[in-house]
């Protein structure tokens, strides 16, 4: 068992791009963090970190979950502060790409080090080893390379690259750390340039590159043909490109064609900078950070950049109609087609995906130790549903290996060398006793650390036959709607799981979710609300509602608004602990399920709100009723005399603007997630923390609350926000029904025509609520706005 290795707080060396959203994510992780840099040769000494920090608040996507956190960040430099570095259990290295420049920030650094302090060395593919020369046997033992993907908060992957000096549990605590506490997914990779996801998929983009300049596509083209089409991260491959730098992509190219000659690499040929990106790196369009790479913006228009001209056109270009409808066929008869087309398109995708899988194959025995890490690098580093040999395996085995076998014979591979013998003699690389390692000659079964067992659902590869959360553990009821069952080793806690579109609130799930709460107060301890997958819910189900709307009118739809208050009331004083596990968005009714739990427990990565002005509607479901409870919570803690206002107005411009938090931390600040909630670092421990969450709610006695009694802002608070709006739409700001719509969220949180600081409860705030929604989907501006979201998935501004 690995002994525990308590991390109280990080250095991070270097404030560039990312070290600074290294720092950022530790800060987001609740982990105290130092950040250095060199001292500024003019004005304050930490001057350049100060300015690392800032920066941190303007950067997109936000490295930080709330901005104004920033602060929590403590600026250093190497001049005046290193002693500070002896009370850091983890230093991480992250200056630039320079291994001279690495080997003399060493010299300065490790004398400071305290004795037990972890040192890594943040790098993107030089050699781990040769960093580590001139360190003592102790610091050897204790040294490793952790590469994290670009950017660090929202790429799960982190590579965990050790020496032959490295201790075993040095790494295993490491590993710990980085899963639990920074909620990072981890593969060990082996010291060999790049490792593992850059080799491969640098590779991968590097053909894509060759075969798109072979086959005549250009950038726009082959981007909607290698990314969505593909299960692949929208950017595809130029974009990814221009958001990672073209600098950095240089950069790591160079690296293969320093490290790998062809006597080491029978694809070394490949690895020469292709000159389109030479040209763009040395006109200085670096991609994304420079406003032009692959791709240019002017206006609202994308460009993209044409080598043959040497400048930027029109682009938008797409992938053929008949390519498009073979990349939705089974693999087996996707890569036939594709293979046996003359269409220049598909012929490019049978192209590159022969080409990785030749890669792969041959050097899966050098760059990993076995399959699945592999497929896990590139899914999780790259963005890809599937890793390659994942693809290879679905597609047929031996019916790709005799593809590629008769390319390589026919001189169309981009190398000579042949498939390796190990890949005749096997018959898939995945399977339930493990993943073919091709330098031990087995299949290898996964490393088991105590850590993964917090993960109920670890992410499997194809073929490892792991029993997924759709059918694991034991079924209690099911239906089309939703799945109530309880999960391995946790019979005493239920657990309810949507099945519904976007995971929707219907009828269907309205009444399970009440069969649910009948259960778990008969049979179990707590009751948890999670999905298999994102989003949590996107709210209430529309296209449901709509045939007995245009039966009945808004009166059909009154009493099914009733049921999901109900519901929700019914969630609240449940006798045994409802937990909501949220990860993704919890939109609409999805927020107010979540509102009405006694406790949620919520991923880093949780976009939560009340959007229903955007089909012209207010929330109807309790989302309003709740806010006013949440306003008037917030005013008796200040005292008996702090005008509910006063809170009130913070809270009702989050439905008025149909505000959605952009991280779990920021739906704290928006009430949405209180503070004795959990925030999870790592999406696939959710489940895990949330059963767990239900038992020690169950174990202390848990009763639910008493109903609430609620002080409401009344009349007055209504006129106030009403004059406010009065303003806005005069001046244009918002439309006559914007008016309507905020003028009638003002007068169910205000508690209706009543005075201020009279004292209601739920029922009747709910009832203003089904009042004012019903009557609103009587307006012909709301049906638009309702049909406008149906027919295109965007919101109507009317």
């Amino acid at each position: 068992m690995t002994s525990r290795f308590p991390i109280r707080q990080v250095a991070v060396l270097g404030a560039g791009v990312m070290g600074a959203q290294i720092a950022a994510h530790c800060v987001n992780a609740r982990v105290p963090v130092i950040l250095f840099d060199l001292p500024a040769k003019e004005g304050p000494k930490n001057a350049i970190a100060d300015k690392a920090v800032a920066s941190l608040k303007k950067l997109s996507p936000a490295p930080l979950g709330l901005a104004d956190e920033a602060g929590l960040i403590r600026a250093a430099n190497y001049e005046d502060d290193l002693p500070r570095l002896k009370d850091c259990d983890l230093v991480i290295e992250a200056i630039a790409e320079r291994m001279d420049w690495k080997h003399d920030l060493y010299k300065k650094v490790t004398p400071h080090l305290a004795p037990h302090a972890l040192f890594a060395t943040n790098t993107s593919g030089l050699s781990i080893t040769s960093l580590s020369e001139g360190f003592d046997a102790d610091l050897r033992a204790r040294f490793c390379g952790v590469h994290f993907f670009n950017p660090p908060r929202y790429m799960p992957l982190v590579e965990l690259i050790p020496t032959a000096a490295t201790r075993p549990e040095m790494l295993d605590q490491l590993e710990t750390f980085l899963t639990a506490t920074l909620g990072k997914s981890v593969v060990r990779a082996l010291d060999t340039p790049n490792f593992v996801a850059n080799r491969v998929g640098v590779f991968s983009i590097l053909a894509v590159m060759h075969e798109a300049q072979k086959f005549g596509l250009s950038f726009d083209v082959v981007d909607d043909l290698t990314g969505s089409k593909l299960g692949r991260a929208k950017s595809a491959t130029f974009r990814t490109a221009d958001v990672v730098g073209l600098d950095t992509m240089a950069h790591v190219i160079k690296t293969m064609f320093d490290t790998l000659p062809a006597d080491k690499d029978p694809f070394a040929a490949l690895y020469a900078t292709p000159a389109v990106l030479r040209t763009l790196v040395d006109k200085g369009a670096l991609g994304q950070k420079s406003g032009a790479g692959f791709y240019k913006k002017v206006g609202k228009d994308i460009l993209r950049f044409d080598p043959a001209a040497a400048d930027y056109v029109a682009g938008g270009g797409k992938a053929d109609e008949i390519v498009a409808r073979m990349l939705k066929k089974p693999a087996a008869e996707r890569f036939k087609l594709l293979r046996e087309s003359s269409n220049p398109q598909a012929q490019f995708l049978w192209g590159v995906f022969r080409d990785v899988w030749h890669y792969i194959a041959v050097h899966l025995g050098t760059v990993a130790d076995n399959a699945r890490d592999l497929d896990f690098a590139i899914r999780w580093g790259f963005g890809w549903s599937e890793g390659p040999f994942e693809t290879w395996q679905a597609a047929g085995w031996a019916q790709i290996a005799g593809w590629i076998a008769e390319d390589i014979a026919a001189g169309k591979a981009l190398s000579g060398a042949p498939l390796p013998a190990w890949v005749a003699q096997i018959d898939a690389v995945h399977k339930p006793e493990g993943s073919w390692s091709a330098a031990e000659g087995r299949y290898k079964p996964r490393r088991e650390l105590p850590v993964m067992r917090r993960q109920i659902f670890p992410q499997t590869v194809l073929g490892e036959a792991a029993p997924g959360p759709a059918t694991a553990g034991t079924t209690v009821f099911e239906d089309d709607s939703i799945r109530l069952w309880t999960a391995p080793g946790a019979a005493d806690v239920l657990v309810a799981s949507f099945k519904t579109k976007m995971n929707t609130l219907g009828p269907g799930v309205i009444a399970g979710l009440h069969r649910a709460v009948d259960l778990a107060e008969r049979d179990y301890t707590g009751l948890v609300v999670w999905q298999a997958g994102e989003p949590f819910s996107a709210g209430a189900d529309l296209q449901a509602m709509l045939p007995a709307f245009m039966a009945g009118g808004s009166k059909a739809i009154e009493p099914e608004e009733k049921k999901l208050q109900d519901l929700m009331l019914r969630l609240r004083y449940a006798l045994v602990p409802v937990v909501a596990a949220i990860r993704g968005m919890a939109l609409g009714g999805g927020c107010e399920l979540a509102a009405y739990t006694a406790r949620r427990v919520v991923a880093l990565e949780s976009y939560i709100g009340l959007v229903e002005v955007g089909v012209g509607l207010i929330p109807g479901g309790g989302g309003l009723t709740y806010l006013a409870r949440r306003a008037s919570e917030l005013a008796q803690a200040n005292g008996a005399s702090v005008d509910i206002l006063a809170f009130l107005k913070q809270l009702y411009m989050q439905p008025a603007m149909a505000a959605v938090s952009k991280s779990a931390i920021e739906a704290r600040q928006m009430s949405y997630v209180l503070p004795e909630d959990v925030i999870v670092m790592h999406k696939d421990e959710l489940l895990h923390v949330a059963i767990g969450q239900a038992r020690g709610l169950a174990d202390a006695g848990y009763r639910p609350p008493m109903p609430a009694r609620i002080a409401v802002a009344g009349r007055s608070g209504i006129s106030t926000i009403k004059g406010q709006l009065v303003n806005m739409r005069d001046g244009g700001q918002i439309t006559a029904h914007d008016y309507a719509l905020g003028a009638a969220i003002a007068e169910v949180m205000c508690g209706g025509e009543v005075d201020a600081g009279s004292v209601v409860d739920e029922h009747w705030l709910m009832r203003l609520e089904r009042e004012r929604f019903c009557a609103l989907l009587d307006n012909p501006k709301t049906q638009e706005r309702i049909m406008g979201m149906l027919q295109t998935g965007k919101p109507v501004r009317n």
